[in-house]
């Protein structure tokens, strides 16, 4: 039986600044991978949480068709938010438990209608804490928001 496994990553310059989003997919078999894909992007004009959410909204956009999939983040906002958060903010009309909009109110309904296409297992990890595909994923991440880092002269 084949597992697909993303392990994702946001990164920001600045928070708001240029941001970039990145994704290891892997194809595992029996625990050994068996086939990896790099997805990677950026932004402008963004913030940390907001590419965070993007990482995890690619990993399931790319897939072509429903997949059981686990989605490795070090984003408790995106843990928590998808696993726990959410529920109520889609029975309350996208607004919080204090009635104020939800922020990120579109990438949390796009995850939202991603998500139920899969059968999706949300885990967390610590960020940073030599886990080898986390840190692929940050590097992603950071090649994503390179092009729209302003150079200094």
């Amino acid at each position: 039986m084949v597992d697909l496994v993303a392990h994702t990553d946001g990164a920001c310059s600045g928070n708001p600044g240029p941001g970039g989003w990145g994704v290891l997919l892997e194809a595992r078999n029996g625990g050994k991978v068996i086939k990896t894909r790099e997805l990677s992007g950026g932004e402008a004009d963004t913030t940390n949480n907001r590419m965070e959410l993007m990482a995890a909204i690619m990993a399931l956009e790319t897939l072509e068709r429903p997949a059981s999939i686990t989605i490795v983040t070090d984003s408790a906002y995106v843990k928590n938010g998808v696993t726990a958060w959410i529920h109520g903010w889609k029975r309350n009309g996208w607004k919080t438990a204090s009635k104020k909009p939800v922020k990120n109110v579109e990438l949390w309904q796009r995850l939202d209608e991603a998500q139920a296409r899969h059968d999706v297992t949300w885990k967390w990890i610590k960020g940073h804490a030599g886990h080898a595909e986390n840190e692929r994923a940050d590097e992603l991440a950071r090649a994503g928001m390179a092009p729209y880092k302003v150079k200094a002269s």
